[in-house]
């Protein structure tokens, strides 16, 4: 057999992968580029997938914001008108205890007029019990003088 040189070994090496090998991987090189084409249209794609929940983010974001400062405005609110009740409850019983305290004073004093007036009509009773007993007694002494 014949014996090649490392120079026409290589030679052939050459003519072998430029006539076999090279457009193999030219054709995988192509399908490859097309692949990453549409990768890079996928993380395209995504990007703005990731856009999208960045502004649904702030959108609730904001939102969450809204609701919570309605909240608040809304609790403010309620709080003030619920302490504007607490003070007309407490200035209404104070207009009652005044009133309560009116009426007892006065009803103490309407009673102790009526035992007044109780005392003086009993005496003044009394007063004409004693002469209607007076002028009876004078009346039985005049009919018993006139029947005698």
């Amino acid at each position: 057999m014949a014996e090649i040189t490392k120079k026409e070994f290589l030679d052939l090496l050459q003519e072998f992968s430029e006539k076999n090998l090279d457009p193999k991987f030219e054709r995988i090189d192509s399908r490859f580029e097309k692949i990453d084409g549409q990768f890079a249209e996928v993380n395209s794609r995504f990007d703005k997938i990731d856009d999208r929940f960045k502004q649904v983010d702030s959108r609730f974001t904001e939102f969450r914001e809204d609701i919570v400062h309605q909240f608040h405005l809304i609790s403010e609110d309620l709080t003030s008108k619920i302490q504007q009740v607490a003070e007309g409850v407490i200035n209404l019983n104070e207009k009652i205890d005044r009133r309560m305290d009116e009426n007892e004073t006065a009803h103490k004093d309407i009673l102790s007029a009526i035992k007044f007036s109780y005392a003086e009509l009993d005496k003044r009773i009394t007063t004409l019990e004693n002469e209607m007993q007076d002028l009876k007694r004078r009346m039985d002494k005049i009919e018993r003088r006139s029947a005698s």
